[in-house]
């Protein structure tokens, strides 16, 4: 995923700006990056990798090698960034949160007349912020290259841009698929995706921008370039699962909206008369664990934490890209509480289930360990098609995904002409999906959340929230 923080200000800003971006390190783990902008220096940048050391670590002395009134930074699960280009713009650092589908597409076409090149990593590969950049450079001001870098990319771009004057230009993608908010205080402005970032330094919310909307932001002003468009699709997982759980997005706070949707799931099994002789309720941590608090407060099933993640060496499980390296690190954090699981009925709830190769780790290590039956909630339906908006499942297939998986074993190709039936648990279809998966899985039971329900702990209007991933509809 990857999240931007940024401040424009009449002081001193970037150790506020470490901490800013500091609090987006959920979001990413391969790069970090930050500029800033000094009326003597001009535009500075470091960037380093994280994934074998925070961000933190990497960036703790860094007032002593930069300075600025301005600046921004990035948290980056894919290229490093942010990037410094020279151009008919001038100088500016750009950083930006989403993904371009069609890179090849563009890098030809943009080759093809410009007489221009790329900087090449290596296999050729180009940094997205680098062709961002090229396609925003191809018209005569910011607002006006950036609409025409967001509508000739397929897949989403919210961008973040400190100029060479020091003022910062957000934007936000053109569907807000992902939150931009900005933040004052008697200094100036704050830009971030997460809201609890610029609140814990000291800064007011103002509003949050609209889908494709383009503000340029000094100390003293926040300017609009382009008012947002009409359509919002912002993502509906940003509240499953990536947000943290302090943030709020679109007035919707993702902590509150885990227990109402934990609490929607427990009623749904009522309603359904699955009458389970539970001892504990647990979630999958971290994020399937309010999920599953909702659920134990419905239910009046007890909540209990019967394995604990071990994270003061390993904080997240998916530090490394190999497979098997990041399957290792997280079977290995999960510590059990015996006294918990021995001869105990277990009902988890996990976040989502979408390769569940780590959860039938986890299914297993609970066995091991004693538990008696382990029943399991998704808070969210099937996963049936991987994202093409975000980098969410980025490096998974549609044929990767567990439930298209146990769909072809069920019935072939002709399978994946009835997803729809396959989601919904009341269809033939639907219950073979849960009876096979519980088998492979060894799960005791076996339920998903359904959309209506997700969209009702969400709070926000059907047609504002991004459900493709789950049913196909973009």
């Amino acid at each position: 995923m990857g999240g931007f923080f940024g401040i424009v200000s009449k002081e001193e800003c970037l150790t506020d700006v470490f901490f800013g971006v500091d609090y987006h390190s959920h979001l990413g783990t391969k790069s970090g990056g930050l500029a800033a902008y000094d009326r003597e220096i001009g535009l500075q940048r470091k960037i380093h990798h994280i994934e074998n050391a925070p961000f933190r670590t990497k960036f703790e002395n860094i007032t002593e090698e930069m300075k600025g009134t301005s600046a921004i930074g990035c948290i980056s699960d894919s290229d490093p960034q942010p990037m410094l280009i020279r151009s008919n713009h001038g100088t500016y650092a750009i950083c930006m949160i989403g993904v371009i589908n069609n890179r090849e597409e563009l890098i030809s076409q943009y080759l093809s007349f410009s007489g221009g090149h790329f900087d090449s990593m290596t296999g050729g590969k180009i940094n997205e912020v680098e062709l961002l950049a090229a396609l925003i450079d191809q018209k005569t001001t910011f607002d006006e290259g950036i609409r025409f870098a967001q509508k000739s990319i397929k897949g989403t771009a919210s961008i973040l841009i400190l100029t060479d004057t020091g003022t910062l230009i957000a934007a936000r993608d053109r569907f807000g698929r992902l939150p931009v908010q900005i933040y004052q205080n008697e200094s100036g402005y704050a830009v971030t995706f997460e809201s609890f970032a610029a609140e814990k330094i000291g800064y007011t919310f103002v509003r949050e921008l609209g889908p494709g909307e383009i503000v340029e932001l000094s100390p003293t002003e926040m300017k609009q370039l382009q008012a947002p468009g009409k359509k919002k699709k912002i993502c509906s997982f940003l509240w499953s699962y990536y947000g943290y759980p302090t943030t709020t997005y679109e007035g919707v706070n993702v902590e509150t909206m885990r227990y109402r949707n934990g609490e929607l799931l427990a009623e749904k099994d009522q309603q359904n008369h699955r009458e389970l002789n539970i001892d504990y309720v647990g979630g999958v941590p971290d994020s399937g664990t309010p999920h599953a608090i909702g659920y134990s407060n419905k239910s009046g099933c007890k909540f209990a934490r019967a394995f604990i993640k071990y994270t003061p060496t390993w904080s997240r499980s998916f530090l490394s890209d190999n497979p098997i390296i990041r399957d290792k690190v997280a079977k290995m954090k999960q510590i059990p509480v015996k006294d918990l699981i021995e001869g105990k009925e277990l009902l988890f709830v996990d976040d989502s289930i979408v390769r569940g190769t780590q959860l039938k780790e986890t299914v297993d290590f609970l066995y091991e360990n004693g538990a008696k039956a382990v029943h399991m909630r998704s808070a969210c339906p099937p996963i049936m098609y991987g994202c093409k908006f975000l980098n969410f499942t980025r490096n998974t297939n549609d044929m990767e995904l567990i439930a298209r998986k146990i769909i072809l074993e069920i019935e072939g190709e002709e399978g994946l002409t009835h997803l729809n039936e396959y989601s919904d648990e009341k269809t033939e279809r639907g219950k073979k999906l849960r009876e096979a998966i519980c088998e492979k899985f060894h799960f005791a039971s076996l339920e998903f959340q359904s959309i209506e329900n997700v969209i009702k702990a969400i709070g926000l209007n059907e047609c504002d929230l991004c459900t493709y991933c789950w049913n196909g509809k973009e």
